[in-house]
């Protein structure tokens, strides 16, 4: 079901018995030998995938330089190496400086689980014009991702009704047509992607990371994880601390959180971004549109979700605007300080009888183009958390946890608990109730916290550096809005990250930019 807590960025690690079998088995394998060796062919990029969102081709980069796209082989069962491979799918742009300055490859990860990089990249690759001047920049889609070999659930009519379904039920009846939906979903997906699911675990996308590093020939992994990209960060450290190079986690998880806390959390956190938005709208010389005072804002977007559940308003035709849909399409908005004015705008319209902007948001957190086509943004990412996560919740023991989600969030509360409800009968067990990122012996790693991010709470970038380890979490803080902090665009944050990726000075713990 549509959640946001699922772009939570909160996949959960496997045990360390499979951990270490699978160390053992990949140490030794011939197949897995052959795979460090292998040579991509990388050509200029095609237009992406469906399952990566479709659009035009990547535009060439400043100077006429074009971005690449290649296929790494990986094995399919990190602990069978010698088994069958899955295609992992690589994009690059070629560093733009010297050879003699060039560090290596700096991989990102933008989050999700779910989030296709190969389109990712080249959409931000102009926020990462310095980095590139000693680095490549790379990407990837992770396994059961866009290109690499993407799960596959529910078709696009389908996916229009699911993401239509009343998601926070009042009575009995509409509970068990929630589950049933969902179990409708999660059957869909075992069903088309059966071979694929039990393999996409954040550690097996680690592993992945890690052969990619040697195929790209660096001896450290340089590394740039936004979102749920710090826990896969952490993972990898965790699995490979010394071959740690440069690496930086923006918009933190929190790693000592099982999926109901991290839902709990981000109930805390969004409730907190809008009421940033609330006192931002209402603080201007100009009128704000949608409430002269903060609480009237809140207490006009409650009453307009309120009356949504019972009446539904046009939306994108012929697809109506329903509470679900405008719970999503709020809490999309206040993922960037950027996207507050749509929100304004979206609501006064809300108000005025027209539901598309609020849907248009709603369609961006599902991974729905224009054209009704939807990207497997939100099936990737069911299949990494339920894979990860161990727990399983029933409608009865959600229920009883909404008094202490409606107290984090009046207005997510509801939303964000029935989501914990999307791994209910799964056909993979969860790997762990939460990640081991500790990394005993890495190198430091910069670990920024955003003070108003909504879907990675602040409070997280302290628990990462703790988990991490003595030595190795260097924490600076961004006093701001919205999800992670580097694309903000602050000259303290750049500085910091960019002196350390590019220079490898380490910043001074405490750091705080405003």
């Amino acid at each position: 079901m549509p959640n946001p807590s699922r772009p939570r960025a909160a996949a959960l690690a496997a045990t360390a018995v499979l951990l270490t079998s699978a160390l053992a088995a990949c140490g030794s394998d011939t197949n897995d030998v052959d795979l460090k060796s292998q040579s991509l062919s990388w050509k200029d990029c095609p237009a992406p995938s469906e399952s990566e969102g479709g659009g035009p081709a990547p535009s060439p980069l400043p100077g006429g330089a074009t971005w690449q796209c290649a296929t790494m082989e990986a094995p399919l069962e990190w602990d069978k190496p010698e088994g069958d491979t899955i295609g992992i799918a690589l994009i690059r742009a070629k560093t733009s400086g010297a050879k003699d300055k060039r560090i290596g490859s700096l991989i990102f990860n933008f989050g999700g689980p779910g989030g296709s990089g190969v389109t990712t990249l080249p959409a931000f690759g102009n926020e990462y014009t310095k980095l590139r001047t000693r680095y490549d920049l790379v990407s990837f889609d992770p396994r059961g991702v866009g290109r690499s070999d993407g799960v596959k659930c529910e078709n696009d009519q389908q996916l229009d009704k699911y993401f239509q379904q009343d998601a926070i039920p009042d009575d009995t009846a509409q509970t068990k047509k929630l589950v049933s939906n969902v179990t409708q979903f999660n059957d869909a997906c075992e069903r088309n992607s059966g071979k694929v699911i039990p393999h996409v675990a954040t550690t097996d996308a680690a592993r992945d990371m890690d052969l990619m590093r040697q195929v790209l020939g660096d001896d450290k992994l340089h590394y740039f994880g936004i979102s749920y990209g710090t826990e896969l960060g952490g993972v990898y450290a965790h699995l490979f601390p010394k071959n740690v190079g440069r690496a930086t986690f923006d918009g933190v998880v929190d790693p000592t959180q099982n999926s109901e806390e991290s839902s709990l959390g981000q109930a805390k956190g969004f409730q907190l971004a809008l009421d940033n938005y609330a006192k931002d709208c209402t603080s201007k010389v100009e009128d704000c549109p949608v409430g002269d005072t903060p609480a009237e804002v809140k207490a006009k977007i409650a009453k307009l979700l309120e009356d949504l559940d019972s009446k539904p308003i046009p939306g994108i035709f012929p697809r109506e605007l329903t509470q679900t849909a405008a719970t999503n399409g709020i809490a999309q908005s206040l993922y960037s300080k950027d996207f507050w004015e749509y929100l304004t705008e979206g609501l006064a319209q809300a108000y005025e009888g027209d539901g598309k902007i609020l849907m248009l948001l709603s369609d961006s957190m599902n991974g729905r183009n224009e054209d009704g086509k939807y990207s497997n943004l939100q099936a990737a990412n069911v299949a990494v958390n339920c894979a990860d996560d161990k727990p399983r919740y029933t409608p009865a023991y959600v229920r009883s946890k909404l008094p202490e989600f409606r107290a984090a969030s009046p207005l997510f509360g509801d939303f964000l608990a029935w989501g914990m409800l999307s791994c209910t009968d799964w056909a993979v067990a969860g790997a762990a109730e939460h990640p081991d990122v500790s990394a005993a012996g890495s190198a430091p790693i910069v670990v920024v916290g955003n003070t108003g991010d909504p879907a990675t709470p602040y409070e997280g970038a302290k628990k990462m550096v703790d988990a991490l380890g003595d030595g190795v979490g260097v924490q600076i803080t961004y006093e701001g809005q919205g999800h992670g902090a580097y694309d903000s665009g602050n000259k303290c944050v750049r500085g910091a990250v960019d002196g350390y990726l590019l220079n490898g000075t380490v910043p001074k713990a405490g750091t705080v930019c405003k």
